[in-house]
């Protein structure tokens, strides 16, 4: 009897390269649900034209825009980014778009997980569920379609088999009620290419809202090399951030990585007071682009970045208007990793 399961990407040789690895382009998508942004919609067109031209000067930028729209994206950023007009309700290329995976021979196949939203916080999101199809079609690409609800911004893997996620999010009653801790440990292998899900007890304490995600990783952490990982703990007992980020670093020294090795964990500290999106950075070819305008932290902050990433050169952007939409770079952002296409 034949088997009727679909091929996962795994099974298929394909896993989640690491952030660090050399990318092809960036994926954006451009501010569009105006009702999040209330009277800041024009801060957050200026803040995301800021992050992609930022990101222009390391590797190439992919802008999704709504039909019509392109005017707009063109006369902010010029011709530093490729534009796509495709259908879409909001703007977290991170969350809805796709996840890439790439093979052993180089080929590099997209994975489509469901999105629902943010455990249904915003509606329509019809345009948004269907993104990485579009863009998978657009790219001549390979896809795979995960049977349960993730968001990017949800998970990073360190590419050599390791997934960091937190129960705060991945657990919520919101996103996949019918499924155990197990199942989704056993999708992310099957649909990322990991073996071993390291789980975080908690994301940002201010990420539980009606506006947030339930506690994404990217919020709090960055994978910044194999066993190496970048995790916001603040020493500041009065910081909202201060008891989840100590239970976050006790767990990771409880733990131990698909290699089995012990987390080395780069403690990520905006001083006194400070509560930042700082973590929210990307990692281009070469380049770190990191939100600042959050006050005496940035300086700083800016400077233990360079020391983590000595061979890239730290940038830092206007993150302030993203950080109150509810995110940073990361959040908006998504990896194309190099290499050729995997034919569909």
């Amino acid at each position: 009897m034949s088997d009727s399961r679909p091929i996962t990407p795994a099974a298929a040789g394909f896993s989640m390269p690491p952030e660090w690895a050399p990318h092809r382009a960036c994926l954006m998508a451009w501010p569009t649900r105006a009702e999040l942004w209330a009277d800041r919609f024009d801060d957050a067109r200026r803040e995301y034209a800021a992050v992609a031209l930022a990101i222009a000067r390391f590797e190439p930028v992919l802008m999704v825009v709504n039909p019509g729209s392109a005017a707009e994206v063109r006369d902010r950023c010029g011709s530093d980014v490729e534009i796509l007009e495709l259908p879409m309700n909001d703007s977290w290329a991170r969350d809805c778009g796709p996840i890439f995976v790439r093979d052993a021979q180089g080929s590099v196949a997209a994975v489509k997980f469901g999105f629902n939203a943010w455990g249904e916080r915003w509606h329509p999101y019809d345009d948004d569920a269907r993104l990485p199809e579009r863009i998978a079609a657009h790219l001549g690409m390979r896809l795979f379609t995960a049977p349960f609800v993730l968001e990017g911004g949800a998970i990073l893997v360190d590419g050599e088999g390791t997934l960091f996620t937190t129960e705060q999010c991945l657990l919520n009653p919101n996103r996949n009620p019918s499924l155990s801790r197990e199942q989704i440990e056993q999708g992310l292998r099957d649909y990322l290419g990991v073996s071993t899900v390291v789980w975080l007890p908690f994301g940002h304490s201010l990420d539980v809202g009606p506006e947030g995600t339930d506690g994404h990783v990217d919020a709090i952490a960055q994978v910044i090399g194999p066993g190496r990982i970048l995790l916001d703990a603040p020493a500041d007992p009065t910081s909202s951030e201060h008891a989840t980020g100590r239970a976050n670093v006790e767990r990771l020294r409880e733990t131990r990585d698909a290699r089995g090795r012990e987390v080395a964990v780069t403690v990520l500290d905006a001083g006194p007071g400070m509560s930042a999106a700082y973590a929210n950075h990307y990692l281009a070819n070469g380049g770190v682009i990191v939100p600042t305008g959050f006050g005496p932290g940035d300086g700083p902050v800016l400077e233990l970045l360079a020391s983590v990433y000595p061979d890239r050169e730290v940038v830092g952007v206007p993150g302030v208007t993203i950080a109150f939409g509810g995110g940073g770079p990361h959040c908006i952002t998504q990896q194309i990793p190099e290499g050729d296409p995997a034919r569909p």
